[in-house]
C-alpha cells in the first residue's frame, strides 16, 4: 500500500484544509492528477509532495490504515505538473494565507474531472504539430517590422541584463511590438521554449490575440497561440490549458489566472499594464498576478518585463537605480511612434465658471462639434455606468437603495429597472415613491447611459461630413455608441462594436474605463473626463495612484495617428483645475507625480514602506462579525514569539467595510500593519491557529466565513 498526499479544493477556513491522506496500490508520481473520494463525492485532486520525515513522524501525522479511502482514479494522458509548478502553488498558499488545494485545484479546468483517458488522448491529438524551428526562424527574420531608435535599445537593454524589467513607455510608443519582437526572437532560437503574455481585462484579450495571430500563425502554426481566461466555455479553457500543458502552445495570452498556467518550457513572461488592479484577486485567493510573475520568473531562472505608461507606485519604487536601492531595471520609451506624433494637449475646464448644473461645457461641445465636423472621433469617459446611481423622491427623501445591501441600485433607463451592482437584485421601476406615493420621482447623478442620451440631445444639430463633401452640415446625423458592462453583455458585442468604433461608423465614443486603456483607436483625436474629481478627497490612499493612471490611460486613446496627433487633445471638467494632480497630468509628467505621492507614503509609513494585511470576517450582523475580530485580536498575544512580533506588528480595530452589507451578509475588517514583510508573515502564519481557534470558539457563532487579505488594494 502506498500512501499518498492528495490536494482537493477546500478553504483554508474548513475543517479539512490541507493535504489528504489516500492510498494507492502502486508509486504515483508527486503532480499527477487523480479522482478521490472525499464524503459522497468523487474530487478531481493532485498527488502532492509527500511531508518531511519530520513532521510525518509527529504523531499527529499517524494515520490509521483502516481509515484511509483508495484514490478512485488516475487522469491518464497527461503528464504530472512540474516541481516548478508545484512550488509556486506552495509560495502562493503560504504568502496569501490560504490552503493548498484551494489554489491549485482552483488553476485547473474543471472539466478535467469529467474525462476518461481515452478522452484526453483525442483532445492532445487535435493540436497541430508546431512547425519546424528552422523555418520559424528565417519566417520571422522575414516577418519582423522596423523599430524605432527608442524600441531597439529597450530591447537591447532587455537582452543584455537579468532583470525583472519595467518597460515605463508612454501611450503610443510601440510597447505591444516590443513584446512582439521580444517573443519572436525567443521562439525562433528555442524550438521548445513558451512565452506567457498578460493583460488586466479579458475585453483587451481579443485585441492582443489578433496581433499576436499575425504575427505568429504562419510562423509556429495555428495552435502557437492560446488564451486563458474566465470568460472561456469550460470546454475551450482545457483545449488551451491542455495545449500549454503539452507544449503544443508557445505562447499563451492571459489574464490573471494564467499565471498559474501549467507551461514546461517557460522561458519568458510579459505582463501588460502592470499597474492595473485587476490583476489583484477580489476573491477566493486574493493573490496579486503581477506580483507573482516575478516571483514565478524567479523560481524557474527566466526573464520577467512589466510594461505601463504608469507604473504601480510599489513598480516604479523598485525600479529606482541601484545606488538607491532598486532591484528592477527601468527600461524608458517617453516618445511616441512617429515623426510628429505627441501627446495630447490637456485643457483643463474650471466648472466653477460654467453655467449652474452644467453636464457638458460649452467649450467641451463647440470641440466635439468641430471633431465631428472633420470625421475625427471623440471619446468621452465617465466611470459610472447606468442611466442614473439613485432614483430620488423630493418630497420624502426616499432613494433606491437595495433592501438586501448597504448601496443604492442603479436606475437603467433602457429597461426601465433598478438594479444592483453588488447582488444583482433586479426590479421594474415603481411608478410612484413607494414610501409616499409621490408620481414625481427622479434620477440622481449621471452615468453613462444617461450621459450617451444627453450627448444626442446636445448635438442633435450637428452632422458629420458625407462621403462626397466634408463641408458641414451636409452630412448624417452624429452617431454615439456607449460601452460598458452593460452594452457588451451579450456574447460578441464588444468586439462587434470596437469594429465600428475602428471602422470610422461611430463618431462619439461614452464609455466607462473599459475602453480607457490599451484600445489602439487610430481616429480618435479628442478624450474628456465629465467627473475625474470624486477620487481626490477619498479616504482611500491609493485613489489619487488609481486617478492618475486612468486619466491619463484614457488620454493616451488621443491621437495615435501620427498624421493628426498634433492636434489631439484631453478635455478635464473639474472643479478643481490646480489640484496637483492635475498639473502633473497636463505636464505628462508620471515622475513627478510618483515622486510625490511616494513622498507622502513614506511620510504616513505607507505602502511601498510598510506592509499591510486585512482580516474580513462575514456574518449575518455587524455584532458577530466585529466581535470574532475583535477576540482575535486579543488572542494575539497567545501566538509564539508574540513579545517580538508585537514590537513591529500593529492591529487596528475592527470596522465596517466601506460597503458593510451585501446580499444580507454582514462584513467587517482588520488592518494589520507592519514595517516588516518577514515580520508580518510570520505573524500570519502563528495567528491562525488562533483564527481556527476563535471560529470553532462561542465568538464563532453565527460567522459565515472569514479570509485574509494580504497586500490589499482596498481598504
Amino acid at each position: 500500500m502506498n500512501l499518498l498526499s492528495v490536494l482537493v479544493q477546500t478553504p483554508i477556513h474548513s475543517q479539512v484544509a490541507g493535504p489528504l491522506s489516500y492510498f494507492s496500490e502502486r508509486s504515483i508520481a508527486a503532480g499527477t492528477m487523480v479522482r478521490v473520494p472525499l464524503g459522497k463525492r468523487d474530487l478531481l485532486g493532485v498527488i502532492w509532495d509527500r511531508p518531511s520525515a519530520e513532521s510525518a513522524a509527529r504523531p499527529e501525522a499517524e494515520i490509521s490504515a483502516d481509515k484511509l479511502r483508495p484514490i478512485a482514479g488516475e487522469i491518464e494522458g497527461i503528464a504530472p505538473l512540474s516541481v516548478a509548478w508545484r512550488q509556486l502553488v506552495t509560495f502562493t498558499a503560504d504568502y496569501y494565507q490560504r490552503s493548498l488545494g484551494e489554489v491549485a485545484l482552483a488553476a485547473l479546468p474543471p472539466q478535467l474531472r469529467e474525462l476518461t483517458a481515452l478522452q484526453v488522448a483525442r483532445r492532445i491529438k487535435r493540436y497541430a504539430k508546431p512547425v519546424d524551428p528552422a523555418s520559424a526562424l528565417s519566417n520571422a527574420a522575414a516577418a519582423s517590422l522596423p523599430l524605432t531608435a527608442e524600441q531597439q535599445l529597450v530591447i537591447n537593454q532587455f537582452h543584455s541584463a537579468d532583470g525583472p524589467f519595467l518597460l515605463f513607455g508612454a501611450t503610443g510608443s510601440g510597447k505591444t511590438e516590443v513584446y512582439l519582437q521580444i517573443v519572436e526572437r525567443l521562439l525562433a532560437g528555442d524550438a521548445s521554449a513558451q512565452a506567457l503574455v498578460m493583460v488586466p481585462e479579458i475585453n483587451l484579450t481579443p485585441q492582443l490575440e489578433s496581433r499576436f495571430r499575425a504575427r505568429f500563425d504562419d510562423l509556429f502554426g495555428a495552435g502557437a497561440v492560446v488564451c486563458l481566461h474566465s470568460g472561456m466555455t469550460p470546454a475551450q479553457r482545457l483545449k488551451s490549458w491542455l495545449a500549454a500543458h503539452s507544449g503544443v502552445a508557445r505562447i499563451v495570452l492571459g489574464t490573471r489566472m494564467a499565471i498559474f498556467a501549467s507551461l514546461p518550457a517557460l522561458r519568458l513572461i510579459i505582463v501588460d499594464e502592470e499597474h492595473d488592479p485587476s490583476y489583484k484577486s477580489q476573491e477566493g485567493a486574493r493573490y496579486s498576478a503581477r506580483d507573482l510573475a516575478v516571483y514565478r520568473a524567479r523560481l524557474e531562472g527566466v526573464k520577467v518585463l512589466l510594461g505601463s505608461a504608469t507604473p504601480s507606485l510599489e513598480t516604479w519604487h523598485h525600479s529606482r537605480s541601484v545606488a538607491e536601492g532598486g532591484r528592477y531595471v527601468r527600461l524608458q520609451m517617453p516618445s511616441r511612434i512617429g515623426q510628429h506624433a505627441s501627446l495630447p494637449l490637456v485643457r483643463r475646464v474650471d466648472m466653477n465658471h460654467q453655467p449652474k448644473k452644467c453636464v457638458i461645457a460649452p467649450p467641451l461641445l463647440e470641440a466635439i462639434a468641430e471633431r465631428v465636423a472633420r470625421g475625427e472621433q471623440s471619446l468621452v469617459f465617465l466611470n459610472r455606468r447606468g442611466y442614473a446611481p439613485v432614483l430620488h423622491c423630493a418630497d420624502c427623501d426616499w432613494k433606491s437603495e437595495c433592501p438586501h445591501c448597504s448601496a443604492y441600485r442603479v436606475f437603467h433607463k433602457i429597461d426601465r429597472t433598478l438594479r444592483c451592482h453588488h447582488c444583482g437584485y433586479t426590479e421594474r421601476v415603481p411608478r410612484a415613491c413607494p414610501a409616499c406615493g409621490n408620481p414625481d420621482i427622479a434620477p440622481m447623478g449621471r452615468g453613462t447611459e444617461r450621459l450617451e442620451e444627453h450627448l444626442a440631445e446636445l448635438l442633435a444639430d450637428v452632422r458629420r461630413p458625407n462621403s462626397i463633401s466634408a463641408q458641414w452640415p451636409t452630412g448624417e446625423p452624429v452617431r454615439i455608441a456607449r460601452i460598458d458592462a452593460d452594452s457588451t453583455r451579450l456574447k460578441g458585442e464588444l468586439e462587434s462594436q470596437l469594429a465600428r468604433v475602428h471602422a470610422g461608423d461611430v463618431d462619439v465614443l461614452v464609455g466607462t474605463q473599459m475602453i480607457a486603456k490599451g484600445h489602439d483607436f487610430r481616429r480618435i483625436t479628442l478624450v474628456a473626463a465629465i467627473n475625474p474629481d470624486g477620487a481626490l478627497f477619498s479616504s482611500d490612499f491609493r485613489a489619487a495612484e488609481r486617478l492618475f493612471g486612468l486619466l491619463m490611460q484614457a488620454g493616451g486613446r488621443a491621437g495615435r495617428d501620427a498624421d493628426i496627433s498634433a492636434q489631439s487633445e484631453m478635455w478635464l471638467q473639474t472643479f478643481h483645475p490646480q489640484h496637483p494632480l492635475f498639473e502633473a497630468l497636463k505636464r505628462h509628467d508620471y515622475p513627478a507625480f510618483a515622486a510625490r505621492q511616494l513622498q507622502e507614503r513614506e511620510q504616513a509609513a505607507m505602502p511601498p514602506f510598510s506592509f499591510q494585511a486585512l482580516v474580513r470576517a462575514e456574518a449575518r450582523t455587524q455584532e458577530v462579525a466585529q466581535g470574532f475580530l475583535a477576540v482575535a485580536s486579543r488572542g494575539a498575544s497567545a501566538v509564539p514569539d508574540a513579545a517580538q512580533l508585537n514590537r513591529l506588528i500593529t492591529l487596528y480595530p475592527p470596522v465596517p467595510m466601506s460597503i458593510q452589507r451585501v446580499a444580507n451578509v454582514e462584513r467587517s475588517q482588520m488592518l494589520i500593519e507592519s514595517p516588516s514583510r518577514t515580520a508580518l508573515q510570520n505573524f500570519l502564519s502563528a495567528w491562525q491557529g488562533v483564527l481556527h481557534t476563535t471560529r470553532q470558539g462561542p465568538h464563532g457563532r453565527g460567522l459565515i466565513r472569514w479570509a485574509i487579505d494580504v497586500d490589499p488594494l482596498l481598504i
